[in-house]
């Protein structure tokens, strides 16, 4: 069974950085779509960047030169490095994987992933 679990969320001011990580264990698939996704109270579910075993990469505009995903195959974690935070950056972020590594190239962050995480809260403050 795939399991999914977020960490490194918390709170900051605006410009800062945080790191979250993916720890991801019972996927035994060499090949993967991986991406992670982030819900505000009251708005819908948005995907912000995805990474695929193809080496393909995705961001939303909204992110585009202040996150990067990133993942060690080694440690079975992905990551989001995000950077220049902003108060609209705060949301319950979310990874989730699918055994679907086509993906990224036909539906992008649109893409209905299978497995996911129970998220980590994020907090930015002006």
């Amino acid at each position: 069974q795939v399991h999914l679990v977020e960490s490194g969320g918390g709170s900051v001011q605006a410009g800062g950085s945080l790191r979250l990580s993916c720890a991801v264990s019972g996927y035994t698939y060499s090949r993967y779509s991986m991406g992670w996704f982030r819900q505000a109270p009251g708005k819908e579910r948005e995907g912000v960047a995805a990474i695929d075993s193809e080496g393909r990469t995705t961001y939303a505009d909204s992110v585009k030169g202040r996150f990067t995903i990133s993942q060690d195959n080694a440690k079975n974690t992905l990551y989001l490095q995000m950077n220049s935070l902003k108060p609209e950056d705060t949301a319950l972020y979310y990874c989730a994987a699918d055994r679907r590594w086509w993906l990224l190239p036909f539906a992008g962050l649109k893409a209905d992933f299978t497995y996911w995480g129970q998220g980590t809260q994020v907090t930015v403050s002006s």
